[in-house]
């Protein structure tokens, strides 16, 4: 069984840029794409905030240099997801359908997915009107109509956050309270683009290739509109994709990872990097920083157990 002297699982920015940095300083690599090959920047048509592009770069773009940019140095690919992981005793295992590999060391870049609600019409409109990122994709919405769904503390920044662009923001909540922190509602609720849509949820999502509206129904008297909208931001949370390492490194309650260190987990020889840890920034560019990291500390580690 071929030997590598590192496996990064996932295929974002963060497993692209830790590929790039662990084969260039010469160390066996192979990337685990996953399901999704680039990760969710695939699906953002276009990135104005990665730097060095002034007029922007498209997502999936930019992920297929990366891909190859790492391939220039020797980082070998397999296609599929993770089955199994092997960490009792080196070298470590990790097996994708009906294949095993051996690594003397991992890297966990497998990312975090925005929770969706499910309606009709949303998954086509990604990227074409729905965003799941006000920080990556405010820019865009600059003097349109548009809609927050949420009721916690991300709800209320992204909504503050997207006035400084949007002509006004609507907050659709499922209940007549939020779950937010005071401080944070009382900010919203006096900021006076910001109005609030209570006891509803959106039941589809209109529009052909672009966002034009949105089928809104309360959830009381179960009355339904529908309302034109310039965009659509989902702030109801995210869901780190740790279910394959769970009973295997430690992960928070939540399931995201819980780091020992900079990039390490609770077993020597196993590092992350990225959205799978990372609660707070959730950015392209942090993600891509942390698999630098990731990289440079899996290099020190196998210096230090030749």
């Amino acid at each position: 069984m071929e030997l590598f002297d590192t496996i990064i699982i996932g295929s974002g920015p963060a497993g692209y840029t830790a590929a790039i940095y662990a084969s260039r300083s010469s160390l066996k690599t192979l990337v685990i794409k996953g399901n999704q090959p680039g990760g969710q920047l695939t699906t953002t048509t276009v990135i104005e905030n990665w730097p060095g592009y002034a007029d922007g770069i498209d997502g999936n773009e930019l992920m297929q240099q990366m891909e190859k940019q790492a391939a220039r140095f020797g980082t070998q690919y397999a296609d599929g997801l993770v089955t199994k992981l092997d960490v009792a005793a080196q070298p470590f295992t990790v097996t994708v359908g009906d294949v095993a590999y051996q690594s003397k060391t991992i890297i966990i870049a497998t990312g975090a997915r925005s929770r969706t609600t499910d309606a009709p019409g949303e998954t086509a409109l990604v990227g074409r009107g729905v965003s799941t990122c006000a920080t990556c994709d405010g820019f865009f919405y600059r003097n349109k109509d548009v809609i927050i769904v949420g009721g916690g503390d991300t709800a209320m920044e992204e909504a503050n956050f997207l006035t400084k662009f949007a002509k006004s923001v609507k907050i659709i909540h499922r209940r007549d309270s939020f779950r937010a922190s005071k401080i944070m509602v009382d900010r919203t609720m006096a900021n006076p683009k910001i109005s609030v849509i209570w006891n509803s949820a959106i039941e589809k999502f209109n529009g052909d290739g672009k966002l034009i509206s949105v089928t809104i129904k309360n959830l009381k008297t179960n009355a339904v509109t529908e309302q034109p909208i310039g965009g659509v931001f989902l702030a109801i949370g995210h869901i780190p994709n740790t279910e394959i390492f769970q009973g295997v490194i430690d992960l928070h309650q939540n399931g995201y990872i819980k780091g020992s260190g900079v990039t390490t987990t609770n077993v020597p020889g196993v590092f992350f990097a990225g959205d799978v840890e990372d609660q707070h920034y959730r950015q392209a560019v942090t993600a891509a920083g942390a698999g630098c990291k990731a990289a440079m500390d899996v290099e020190k580690y196998l210096m230090s157990n030749k």
